[in-house]
């Protein structure tokens, strides 16, 4: 097949758009639609100056997700003195997996001249993955624990780094899947946090002192076209699943859509774009009469995260780790 704009030799078809791209206008594409996201949710505000620029923390593993973000948003600002990125990795502590993209994080990082932070399980809450899914004290899937972690610290290093938002690969089947998750769990409150969280462009959301501001840029891009474009640019990545992925529910979701989006293509957009504007809609619902900043908060009584509890969750899985 030949290209739809230049007739070069496509390297890839779009099924849900018809279209036929050469490596040069994929490139294109895939660097076209994060920047317009970014744009769209707004994440340079226009106050931002070279005195007082934007810093965005980029949640990087080294998988081709964050890899290619990480990428794109370099090339585009890494000259704009408005903005500054530093990249933050977390090691879980499993063996054999998160050593090697670590690697891919380092290789990047320097390629790109980008502050690069590493913060790990053991060092910050003492534990390891490995451990972890050996003990299994709550017995859960390791995604369960690991999701805990990950968040807190994400969240803490963040705020410690002063970043003003954190941004993370997130790519269109992750978030498709994610809605259909709370669409099948009929979770309307979890939709309107969805918003806030990380989903709504930043003027339209509720603002909250308690916690950095999410955005997910590369959130138009299918998972297969990240994929492409990784290995098409041969950026350093780390392609391996993690040993203890386990999320049984989200696997069933994957699967389905991949086999609608086989059947239907472009059905994961379609969902998106209604999710969207649903998920608008019912933040909008949810803040109606309410003037405060959501469920009340106060620091964890051992670690001083904010909770609406009086212990945060991830101090209540690490003590059940330490007591087996």
């Amino acid at each position: 097949m030949d290209c739809d704009r230049c007739g070069a030799d496509a390297v890839m078809h779009a099924a849900y758009s018809g279209a036929h791209l050469c490596e040069s206008h994929f490139r294109e594409s895939v660097e076209r639609r994060v920047r317009r996201r970014v744009r769209e949710d707004e994440l340079l505000p226009d106050d931002a100056t070279p005195e007082d620029p934007e810093r965005w923390v980029i949640g990087l593993s080294g998988g081709k997700d964050s890899v290619v973000l990480a990428t794109v948003l370099d090339e585009t600002f890494a000259e704009d003195p408005r903005v500054e990125m530093v990249a933050l990795s977390i090691h879980e502590g499993i063996e054999g997996y998160r050593d090697a993209s670590l690697d891919a994080c380092e290789t990047l990082t320097a390629d790109l001249d980008m502050r690069h932070e590493v913060v790990s399980y053991e060092e910050e809450l003492g534990v390891r993955m490995d451990d972890v899914v050996e003990d299994d004290p709550e017995n859960m899937a390791a995604c369960a624990y690991c999701g805990v972690f990950r968040r807190d610290l994400l969240e803490t290093y963040a705020e410690d780094l002063d970043a003003d938002k954190l941004l993370t690969g997130h790519n269109l089947d992750d978030e498709a899947q994610t809605a259909l998750m709370n669409f099948f769990e009929g979770d309307t409150a979890q939709m309107a946090k969805h918003f806030d969280a990380s989903l709504g462009p930043f003027p339209e959301r509720r603002e909250s002192d308690h916690f950095v501001p999410r955005a997910k840029p590369l959130r138009d891009v299918p998972e297969k076209e990240v994929a492409l474009y990784c290995h098409l640019r041969d950026l350093p990545s780390h392609m391996a699943e993690c040993p203890h992925a386990s999320e049984a529910y989200r696997g069933e979701i994957q699967s389905l859509l991949l086999k609608l989006e086989e059947n239907h293509p472009g059905v994961r957009h379609s969902i998106m774009a209604g999710y969207e504007e649903l998920s608008g809609v019912l933040a909008g619902e949810y803040r109606d009469g309410d003037d405060d900043d959501g469920p009340a908060l106060s620091p964890c009584e051992n670690c001083g995260s904010e909770t609406a509890r009086d212990v945060c969750r991830k101090c209540e899985l690490v003590a059940a780790i330490e007591a087996t």
